[in-house]
């Protein structure tokens, strides 16, 4: 690695070859290991149902085989993003991909929902160490002209990853077996760790930690954990329960402890006055509202292909398509156009056109053709690619070198906390809605009141689009006209969700406007003489 191509606040550990450190073949072995990490987001979910019949498992189970995952991510991120900064990503991005290979493994082996669920809490560990470390590889080895590119590429490569997954869950559950879509990230692993073995450099910043912040890692998970398992369970327990204000408090005054010891601490997990930037704030509250309208819309899509239209789980993968190839064309598009016109007017503009995009889903019904839902789908992601790359530029960019893996924790966190936030927040407007509207549609189909006992499954079958089972010797008038009541009533909360989304997104533009590019000497390389430290008034963040 030449010394323009090198930051030179990172030192160099170990013998060079051609390609050890080399920024592009850094990127080609950092996308291998992060195509393992995003395909397993949605590939699993297809497996559930598989593993629920084949097990004997309850729905209870089978939830915690995906909220144990995102849990585990969600209270580790930041943290891993430290170890990296502590210990070299190149260290901490290995290590977790021998973790998910490992835990794939378990859990393709496993013969109990038990086992499943405690590898995949491992598997969410192992993927938050290997996130952050991605991104802090990324940005300690690339230049900075060149660094919103790489970020456009790694945008592409989880695109593709996360549009592959329902696609070859689906074959795989459909003509192997619900182990193989776990064996599956074995090859990939393999391949990801020889690559990060053969090309990844050890390098760290001058200024790296040296200690670990162990009172504020026991604090923030703590919140974290509060925080995310409270909004999970928000729209079972319902927002005025007990337990839920409980978490809900309980993550509050654990994020406050967190603020005043971090404020104190010689060496904090996470330096607040790295939010003294408002760049890198910017961009964090952007991750969050992106998430929020993007995530927690998208929960319902599922939903309206498989139950509405009647589509199989893979052809709702092939559907959505539209959406996850423009992200893919878009993401290293939306990275050269960054670096030419700095991420102010592409983030405005990406958010606009996602509020556009889910004002315009608000209109689908369940007549609505696969056309025009196709077209809405195809500007969500114009609009989503430009604010992936963006926002995650700004905030890794923003960091000091030597808190890049913990700039990549935050990016992640405010994704997980925003998806969150998102899913459980839409969700409880959507079932409101749905109480409110199914009734009304009920009385106008002219159908006769259901008792007590049937009218509570059945509403909550509609928040979900789903119509049961008629009783035999239901006329087929009647079944169309439960139906139609059904799919009205999920269009209309439906409708109601995407609305409020297409308004946060609206917000996010706003947030948009205080986010700017890091000064190119505070974004990466430069070549002072040999041994010269950078002078600490030569911060990359804007301070307030």
């Amino acid at each position: 690695m030449t010394q323009k191509d090198a930051p030179a606040s990172a030192t160099p550990r170990g013998n060079p070859s051609k390609l050890r450190g080399r920024p592009w073949p850094t990127l080609l072995a950092v996308a291998v290991g992060v195509m393992m990490v995003a395909l397993d987001s949605t590939i699993v979910a297809i497996a559930n149902p598989a593993i629920q019949q084949d097990l004997h498992a309850s729905l209870a189970d089978v939830q915690w085989i995906t909220n144990g995952y995102l849990l585990a991510l969600a209270v580790s991120l930041i943290t891993a993003g430290k170890l990296g900064d502590r210990f070299g990503h190149r260290q901490t991005f290995l290590i977790g991909i021998a973790g998910f290979i490992v835990t794939s493994a378990a859990i393709g082996l496993s013969d109990s929902v038990t086992l499943i669920v405690l590898f995949r809490v491992l598997q969410g560990l192992c993927g938050a160490l290997m996130q952050p470390a991605a991104l802090g590889l990324l940005r300690i080895t690339f230049p900075p002209e060149k660094l919103n590119m790489a970020f456009g590429i790694w945008g592409g490569v989880v695109g593709i990853s996360t549009a592959a997954g329902p696609i070859i869950g689906g074959a795989l559950v459909e003509h192997v077996n619900w182990q193989s879509v776990f064996f599956i990230n074995v090859p990939v692993g393999l391949a990801a760790l020889v690559l990060g073995l053969l090309i990844l450099k050890d390098e760290r910043a001058e200024r790296a930690p040296q200690n670990l912040d162990v009172p504020g890692v026991a604090l923030l998970s703590a919140a974290m954990f509060c925080l995310v398992w409270g909004l999970i369970k928000a729209p079972e327990w319902g927002w005025g329960d007990a337990r839920t204000l409980g978490f809900l408090l309980a993550a509050l005054l654990a994020f406050t402890g967190f603020a005043f010891w971090e404020s104190r601490v010689r060496e904090p997990l996470l330096p607040l006055r790295m939010f003294r930037s408002v760049p890198l704030s910017a961009g964090t509250v952007l991750m969050i509202l992106m998430s929020f309208s993007f995530i927690g819309g998208l929960f319902f899509v599922t939903f309206y292909l498989q139950n509405i239209h009647g589509l199989s789980p893979v052809d709702s993968g092939l559907h959505l398509l539209p959406l996850t190839a423009m992200m893919i064309v878009g993401s290293p598009v939306a990275g050269a156009a960054i670096g030419k016109l700095g991420p102010r007017i592409p983030l405005v503009v990406g958010m606009v056109l996602t509020a556009v995009s889910l004002w315009g889903m608000s209109t689908m019904t369940a007549d609505s053709g696969m056309g025009v839902v196709s077209l809405w789908f195809v500007l969500l992601g114009l609009g989503l690619a430009p604010v992936m790359v963006g926002a995650t530029d700004v905030i890794v960019s923003n960091a000091p070198t030597e808190l890049a893996g913990v700039a990549g924790g935050v990016q992640q966190s405010a994704m997980q906390i925003g998806g969150s936030l998102g899913t459980a927040v839409l969700g409880v407007l959507m079932a409101s809605r749905v109480d409110t509207v199914l009734p009304r549609e009920w009385a106008d189909a002219r159908l006769d009141p259901l008792p007590a006992e049937q009218a509570g499954p059945l509403a909550a079958a509609a928040k979900v689009g789903a119509v049961p089972p008629a009783e035999p010797g239901t006329p087929q008038s009647t079944v169309d006209a439960v139906t139609g009541a059904v799919h009205a009533a999920f269009t209309s909360g439906m409708s109601l969700a995407f609305t409020v989304g297409g308004v946060v997104a609206i917000v996010a533009a706003g947030v948009a406007v205080f986010t700017r590019k890091a000064p190119e000497a505070a974004a990466g390389p430069r070549t002072p003489e040999a041994g010269a430290p950078i002078p600490a008034q030569e911060s990359n963040s804007a301070k307030v």
